[in-house]
């Protein structure tokens, strides 16, 4: 049948609720249709026909599509599902019918069509088959946003849109990592959707917006609201992050990046803070602006950017009201106007873990940035070990774990820590070189393979030769070795060495080795590249 002899398929969005929030178009498009068709439950209402009522003609022809079910709860063969799948299947071939006798379909939805709406059923499975247009509605978000009266979103914050069927600890995940976010189908999902609020530290936060726009519309704080009273048109909504209280707005501007004239002074702390900052009694710390107590959480960034980043440690970052940590390191976190960042040299770990302690004691929530995790060679113990000294020792700490540089080293080369082994530091700054190389010797001893951090730096640059000259005393000269220098980040290079061939040269700061143990296999495979792998079984057990 060709495209002339057949009748049009539109999917018209009738916006939230409110008939006069219905566009142009969408009352274009009911009043030229032949067929209006709608969906509703069992007891024929439906919001859709409502919100479109005053633009209906007695001559249109209607299909109600009802729903078989409205819960999980279903005796049919297939489910759920089965039923559902069912229904949808039916209703296309009604609407077919009519588009095949030629007549103008216009199927109603509420909010926009393709936006958690039944319509997208039938566009699915008559779009490919028909002429189609779909007519764009306002969202229920939107109308949520304009009841609330609260910026959504502003400048680069993302939007996060979850439905509330999710499981609890999905939506914790996600709302602990997002800017903004709107939780749709609440209902009898709603006890859920209220912990995972809680349980990411959201739920202050967060507001209620029911039937938005309609007469028995209702906006609360979500904290407020009695779970029995929460109907499936509702939804948790979280705002713009871009006003909420991260402290004095007077501080904004220069804490964006720093103060940059004191990082050269950065190993005695940054005097502008620490002189303006009353020290207190040490008593039980006062609520910041955020209304919450102060606390310090050490936050592991991954080796590299976002991608490697928790969405866990991603929360805390955007929960913090002030950001703590080494330039570098700091730099990697987003900027979001509000918070303070304090940025210092990479030498001064008991300064910047004091720092943070003093921020909290005055109220402040504080998040201590490290790289990879913060409990491997990194700000946890720093931390940790001020906070258990006065007059610290009430403040809350919280340690937040990150992928470690050896973990992402490893996985790029392959699966070279598939068995036993050891992380030691040749860093000789904090403990003797006598106590490195017994180490090492005892490590190669027992045949375990060998994490090597901190290899050298420009002051440093004997260390991984010795290294090497201990291992070989236990290995043999071609026990595989993987460089992995800026895992992660834009000069990521990662390569496999004979130990007798690592040249010391070619180690930095940025560098992590990986030497292989006695059982460490490298194999090329067919497409060329070569992959480094520790057997999980040691000969014979």
């Amino acid at each position: 049948m060709s495209e002339q002899q057949t009748g049009r398929l539109y999917g018209v969005g009738l916006g939230p609720g409110d008939p006069s929030l219905m566009t142009v178009r969408a009352v274009e498009v009911i009043a030229a249709a032949d067929v209006v068709a709608y969906h509703s439950a069992r007891h024929g209402r439906s919001i859709a026909r409502s919100i479109a009522e005053r633009h209906l003609r007695p001559d249109h022809i209607e299909e109600r599509l009802v729903y078989p079910v409205t819960t999980e709860t279903t005796d049919h063969p297939g489910g759920y599902r089965g039923a559902m799948e069912e229904f949808y299947a039916d209703a296309a071939a009604r609407l077919a019918a009519h588009l095949d006798a030629g007549r103008t379909v216009a199927v109603l939805a509420e909010g926009d069509p393709l936006f958690y709406g039944s319509y997208m059923h039938m566009h699915k499975r008559l779009a490919a088959r028909y002429p189609t247009e779909v007519v764009p509605g306002v969202t229920s978000v939107s109308a949520a946003a304009a009841r609330l009266g609260t910026p959504l979103v502003e400048g680069e914050e993302v939007l996060t849109v979850l439905p509330g069927t999710l499981p609890e600890e999905e939506l914790t995940a996600r709302l602990a990592t997002a800017d903004a976010a709107a939780v749709m189908k609440l209902g009898r999902t709603f006890p859920t959707v209220r912990r995972a609020l809680e349980r990411s530290g959201r739920l202050a936060d967060a507001r209620y917006v029911e039937r938005a726009t309609m007469g028995a519309e209702r906006t609360a704080p979500l904290a407020e609201v009695d779970p029995e009273s929460v109907p499936y048109f509702s939804m948790a909504v979280l705002p713009s992050r871009v006003d909420a209280p991260y402290g004095d707005p007077g501080d904004r501007e220069d804490a964006r990046h720093g103060n940059p004239g004191d990082r050269e002074d950065a190993r005695h702390g940054n005097p502008g803070d620490r002189l303006d900052m009353p020290r207190g009694d040490g008593e039980d710390a006062p609520s910041g602006a955020s209304g919450r107590p102060g606390e310090v959480v050490v936050v592991g960034l991954g080796p590299a950017g976002p991608l490697w980043l928790t969405p866990e440690a991603r929360g805390e970052l955007a929960a913090a009201e002030d950001l703590v940590g080494y330039t570098t390191y700091l730099d990697r976190v987003p900027v979001r106007p509000g918070q303070r960042r304090h940025a210092s040299d990479n030498k001064v770990e008991a300064v910047r873990a004091e720092f943070a302690l003093d921020l909290a004691r005055r109220g402040r929530r504080v998040a201590v940035v490290s790289s990879g995790d913060p409990g491997v060679f990194a700000m946890a113990t720093a931390v940790l070990e001020a906070a258990s000294e006065d007059p610290y020792r009430k403040v809350p700490v919280r340690i937040v774990p990150g992928m470690t540089a050896a973990h992402a080293a490893a996985a790029r080369a392959g699966a070279p820590l598939g068995h036993d082994y050891a992380v030691i530091s040749l860093s000789d700054r904090l403990k003797p070189w006598e106590v490195i190389a017994g180490r090492l010797r005892a490590a190669a001893a027992a045949d375990l393979v060998l994490a090597l951090y901190n290899p050298g730096s420009r002051s440093r640059v004997w260390q991984v030769g010795k290294a090497r000259e201990l291992l070989l005393e236990h290995r043999a000269p071609d026990t595989p070795v993987v460089l992995g220098r800026d895992v992660g980040g834009p000069g990521e290079r990662v390569r496999v060495v004979r130990l007798a061939d690592l040249d010391p040269t070619q180690v930095d700061m940025r560098t992590i080795l990986l030497v292989g143990s006695s059982q460490t296999r490298t194999v090329r495979r067919d497409d060329g590249t070569d992959v480094v792998w520790t057997p999980r079984r040691y000969p014979e057990a």
